[in-house]
């Protein structure tokens, strides 16, 4: 089905839902979902709260609209590394660099998952989950081509605490005050990340597939 023709007003109007987007993460980061009002939110691009609504039918469709995008996006992402045919050492290593550099240069969405992520509609939170549920599965998969003797069981767990690990760094990488530089923190994460998803397996874990 065709969307019709591109015109000056929907590329207006494509942008400013991209700015209410852009603006929400960061209000949302900072003051948290129920404390920011669509007039905020609108002021935030220059437009009255009422006029928000021809752009999302409530802040609740804002919220949505960020998370499962980032959540897709991440997927997206994460099939791009898994088509790619690489060795499965360079393929996690590929998935750790994208996920970190996700984290690195989007600290507020990470907070906002964190903190608001009950305040999404029963149906959009559903399918958040799903995705992420896909994007973990490419890292339990990637990570037994690289370490096949780990079972799926410890797999997972090492996959989200990974995540934890990676996902934690940016509400806190500060130091005297100041912000640690991506480039600073970025290689020290990959290298961290890495150790823990491949280590050395741990006493008590079964390593049968469950």
């Amino acid at each position: 089905m065709s969307e019709g023709p591109v015109t000056a007003r929907s590329v207006a109007k494509e942008e400013r839902r991209k700015a209410l987007i852009s603006q929400a993460a960061r209000l949302f980061a900072e003051s948290g979902f129920d404390k920011v009002s669509l007039e905020a939110l609108g002021a935030a691009v220059g437009m009255s709260g009422p006029a928000v609504y021809r752009h999302f039918p409530s802040k609740q469709a804002v919220l949505a609209e960020l998370l499962l995008g980032v959540s897709q996006g991440l997927l997206d992402g994460g099939r791009r590394v898994a088509d790619s045919r690489l060795a499965p050492a360079e393929a996690l290593g590929a998935l750790v660099a994208f996920h970190t550099d996700f984290a690195l240069s989007s600290p507020e969405v990470i907070r906002i998952q964190d903190r608001d992520f009950q305040a999404l509609p029963d149906d959009s939170r559903a399918r958040v989950r799903e995705l992420q549920r896909d994007y973990v599965e490419i890292w339990v998969d990637a990570l037994g081509a690289r370490v096949p003797e780990l079972g799926l069981t410890e797999r997972r767990l090492r996959v989200h605490a990974c995540f934890g690990l990676i996902n934690s760094t940016p509400h806190s990488l500060r130091e005297r005050g100041r912000r640690v530089p991506a480039k600073t923190a970025r290689p020290v994460l990959r290298a961290m990340a890495l150790a823990a998803l491949t280590a050395s397996a741990v006493d008590g874990f079964s390593h049968a597939e469950i």
